[in-house]
């Protein structure tokens, strides 16, 4: 079997901290990942490993605690979005610099979308961070990224499983990796005490960011817990249709599949759980094609 992977990697917030796992599994059998393509935060995970710092960025993430999460909200006030994103960037950029696509020594491309032309961008060459943010620009969420004339948001809004841009040989394994599945949680994952205890401490902490929320903007009704969630929900109506429709196009050799119920978009005191379901789903579909060599 040739164990030359084109990764595809799809957007889905905190749920894509469950790619982690999936490369790391699909290192410990030996196979080589030559190309990824990534959306939203398939684009970060996927850059970062590209530029061979992927364990740094998880042990940065698992060890967050919400008062970090916190002073790396950098809010904006400007009206296209809450949060700039430059400090989580600019902390990440502390320990994997900034480089460009062309230079990395896995082929790459992450995948944002033009409002003004409503068209789809890619990127495979230029600033690796600039194309990150770029791509993780979630409507209204994250304030938008101005480049050569075009405004750019999030690729998840016309691609979030953007198997159509990834560079394959045709002997390569065509893996992607789906966390926005519409499959149940597994049993396991379930109900755990110390991540029941963490998500206490998450909710404490995400009343208390948006009640600072709303001392800025006043005028914005009181059920503001169900404002993230309202737009997270509208853009994965249509997302999903997509992302189906690429999936049946582009036939890939292994999907995996996360659950879209493993957690919410914003949350990643998850990091280590979500970390372990991508690994538990990518045994699961890897461990067919041992039956099927």
């Amino acid at each position: 079997m040739n164990k030359n992977v084109a990764l595809v990697l799809s957007g889905g917030g905190a749920r894509g901290m469950a790619h982690i796992g999936v490369i790391e599994e699909l290192e410990s059998r030996g196979y080589n990942i030559k190309a990824i393509a990534g959306t939203s935060m398939g684009a970060l995970v996927g850059g970062i490993y590209a530029a061979g710092k992927l364990k740094e960025f998880k042990q940065w993430a698992v060890s967050l605690e919400r008062h970090d999460m916190f002073r790396m909200v950098d809010f904006s006030f400007g009206g296209n979005g809450l949060i700039k994103g430059e400090k989580v960037l600019g902390k990440i950029q502390e320990f994997v610099p900034d480089t460009l696509i062309e230079e990395l020594p896995i082929n790459y491309s992450a995948t944002a979308v033009d409002l003004k032309r409503r068209e789809e961008v890619v990127f495979k060459k230029g600033s690796l961070f600039n194309a990150i943010r770029a791509s993780i620009a979630i409507p209204t969420v994250f304030t938008p990224i101005t480049h050569n004339e075009a405004i750019l948001v999030d690729g998840g809004v016309m691609n979030n499983l953007p198997i159509s841009n990834v560079v394959r040989n045709d002997a390569d394994l065509l893996v992607a990796v789906h966390v926005n599945a519409a499959i149940p949680i597994p049993h396991q994952f379930k109900n755990k005490k110390d991540i029941l205890e963490k998500e206490s401490a998450y909710k404490k902490w995400m009343n208390e960011f948006y009640d600072f929320l709303h001392l800025h903007h006043p005028k914005e009704k009181k059920e503001r817990l169900g404002f993230l969630s309202l737009i997270d929900q509208s853009l994965a109506t249509g997302m999903l249709k997509l992302v189906d429709h690429a999936i049946e196009k582009g036939k890939p050799d292994v999907l995996i599949n996360v659950s879209r119920d493993a957690c919410g978009t914003y949350d990643f005191y998850k990091a280590n759980e979500l970390i372990e379901m991508g690994r538990y789903s990518a045994i699961l579909e890897l461990d067919k094609l041992k039956f099927n060599a």
